[in-house]
């Protein structure tokens, strides 16, 4: 195997790898908030359990992608296209974190009824998992027309979260003896809103490598 066919073989594999850490984590994320819902602690316990499997993952990206950049030397696109890859590995690892994030959140909560109707949660996580979703597929095919739409829902997750926040608040004002919760859902929406600035980071990403400059989307 000649040095530029090993080099797309090793680069196919890396990135083979990536999209299984971003299916694993975008499958956790939408995991821990059915659990939330259905106050189940023991699938948050497995959530957190589990999460040693995204760090891994990305762990063995970095690893992968040094020994590439050390081996190879790449310049030029594929030398975008191998940061792009680590950067954006790091950022579907932190997806990982907020979903253990709202799996511990979940059991502080434990069985007690919700303070406050969740739909905006609901709303927010399905928005989420969207811009998840869909930035992997732009990030697949190089489509930086698609991947520019993530930063339309990413004002969307935004909104709702700042309702959210107000209505909490607001709950918590008036209520006291249940500003515990209130504050843990608070927290539950920070990961979510975190999450989606997570694929707009992955989306600016992706205009990085194929126009070769850095784009703010969500500005």
């Amino acid at each position: 195997m000649v040095v530029r066919e090993k080099f797309e073989h090793e680069l196919r594999g890396v990135q083979e790898q990536f999209l299984k850490l971003s299916n694993l984590a975008i499958t956790t994320l939408n995991k821990s908030i059915d659990a939330l819902l259905n106050h189940d602690v023991d699938a948050a316990l497995s959530i957190i359990e589990n999460d040693i499997h995204i760090n891994r993952m990305e762990e063995e990206i970095n690893d992968r992608v040094i020994l590439l950049l050390a081996k190879q030397q790449p310049v030029a696109t594929d030398l975008r296209r191998l940061i792009v890859l680590l950067k954006a590995a790091h950022d579907m690892e932190r997806v990982g974190d907020y979903a253990v994030n709202i799996a511990k959140e979940n059991i502080r909560i434990g069985k007690a009824d919700f303070v406050s109707p969740i739909k905006n949660i609901e709303e927010m996580r399905s928005k989420t998992i969207t811009m998840l979703t869909e930035v992997m597929k732009a990030f697949i095919e190089e489509n930086i027309e698609d991947a520019r739409k993530i930063a339309e829902l990413d004002d969307q997750v935004d909104q709702l979260y700042g309702q959210t926040i107000q209505q909490l608040l607001k709950v918590g004002a008036e209520n006291p003896h249940m500003l515990s919760q209130v504050t843990q859902l608070s927290f539950v929406c920070r990961y979510l809103e975190r999450s989606a600035d997570h694929a707009t980071n992955i989306a600016e990403q992706l205009f990085y490598l194929v126009k070769g400059r850095h784009y703010e989307l969500n500005n």
